[in-house]
C-alpha cells in the first residue's frame, strides 16, 4: 500500500504554532514537530529523489535534516520587524546542484492550513541574475512561448511575485512578452487542496507538476549558462 505522509494533526500541529510561537511551546511539543512534520517530509522528499533524476539530473531532493531540501523551521529575524521564532509553514526546495554557487531555478512545495502550493522558478533573483533572465527572454521568445504558454499552461499555473509599472530600461513596451519582462521574478505554480497533501497520490501529484514545469525550468537554466 502506497505510503500517506502527513496527517491532519500536520496542520493542526502548525495552526497549534501560529498560536504559541516561543520556545517553551515548541521544546514541550518537539516529538509531535518530529513526527508529523519533519520525519514525514524527510520520507516524501526520499522518494522522490529517484524519479526527479529522470526529469533532470542537475536537481537534487536531500532528504537530510540539516542542509538538504527541507527548510529550517526557525525564522530569520535579523532584518524582520517580525520576531516571531517559529515558521508556521514548512516547505521544501528541490534545487539545482550549483544552487549554492550561483543562483539556480529550483522547485518549492509549501504546506500550511489552507495555503499548500507546489512551484518552480526563480523568486526575487539578484539585478544582475534578472537582468540576464530578461536579456535572454528578449532574445529567444519562441522557446519561452513553448515552455510556458503551450495549451493549458497558464490556465494551470500562475505566475507569482511583483512586477515593473513599466517596461525594463532598453525593453521595447509593445514586446509580445511584455508581461514576463516586467516581471521581477519568474515563477509559478499551483495551489494544492488538502486531501492532496494528505492523500497517498501526494509523490505522483508532486512529480506531475514537476514534469510540467519543467520545461520552464530548463529554459532558465539556459539563461544562466547552467546544464538542466
Amino acid at each position: 500500500m502506497k505510503p500517506i505522509y502527513f496527517t491532519a494533526a500536520s496542520f493542526d500541529f502548525l495552526r497549534e504554532l501560529a498560536r504559541h510561537n516561543h520556545r517553551d511551546w515548541f521544546s514541550a511539543h518537539q516529538q509531535d514537530y518530529e513526527q508529523t512534520l519533519r520525519m514525514p517530509f524527510q520520507r516524501l522528499i526520499a522518494d522522490l529523489a529517484e524519479p526527479l533524476c529522470t526529469i533532470s539530473q542537475h536537481l537534487v531532493a536531500d532528504p537530510r535534516k540539516v542542509g538538504g531540501s527541507l527548510f529550517r523551521q526557525h525564522r530569520d529575524t535579523r532584518f524582520s520587524k517580525d520576531k516571531s521564532i517559529y515558521k508556521t509553514w514548512i516547505g521544501a526546495r528541490f534545487f539545482h546542484q550549483r544552487g549554492k554557487q550561483v543562483e539556480a531555478p529550483s522547485f518549492y512545495l509549501h504546506i500550511a492550513p489552507g495555503d499548500c502550493f507546489f512551484g518552480g522558478g526563480l523568486w526575487h533573483p539578484q539585478p544582475d541574475t534578472l537582468k540576464k533572465l530578461r536579456n535572454f527572454l528578449d532574445e529567444n521568445p519562441n522557446t519561452w512561448r513553448q515552455a510556458t504558454m503551450q495549451a493549458g499552461f497558464r490556465e494551470r499555473y500562475a505566475f507569482w511575485g511583483e512586477s515593473l509599472s513599466r517596461a525594463p530600461r532598453g525593453v521595447d513596451p509593445a514586446h509580445p512578452l511584455i508581461e514576463d519582462l516586467k516581471r521581477k521574478s519568474l515563477a509559478c505554480g499551483v495551489p494544492l487542496s488538502a486531501s492532496e497533501v494528505l492523500g497517498h497520490r501526494l509523490p505522483e501529484i508532486v512529480l506531475g507538476h514537476m514534469r510540467a514545469i519543467a520545461p520552464m525550468l530548463d529554459y532558465l537554466c539556459a539563461a544562466l549558462d547552467l546544464d538542466f
